[in-house]
């Protein structure tokens, strides 16, 4: 039993050595699967990429944004009571 617990540096050697090769294979494994995966990607043009940009721009449900404190518009004012000026 004093033997067993001595020499435990020598297994954790092997199985560093083991974990490495998983490790290694595991790696090579990942990269073949992505290099395969580039290969059988099609190749789209890039004016398909700008046309299809200008069609979603064109579908977009909303109306762009505006400045309100752009020069020559006036300033939103809420709905209060009138002002003395005004009544008279």
């Amino acid at each position: 039993m004093d033997v067993l617990l001595l020499d435990s540096g020598g297994l954790s050697a092997v199985s560093a050595a083991v974990a490495f090769a998983a490790t290694a294979a595991a790696g090579s494994a990942l990269a073949v699967c992505a290099l395969v995966a580039a290969r059988s990607a099609p190749a789209v043009p890039s004016t398909r990429v700008r046309t299809a940009i200008r069609d979603r721009a064109r579908r977009t449900a909303f109306l762009p944004q505006r400045d309100p404190d752009a020069s020559g518009r006036p300033r939103p004012r809420a709905p209060g009571h009138a002002l003395p000026t005004t009544v008279a």
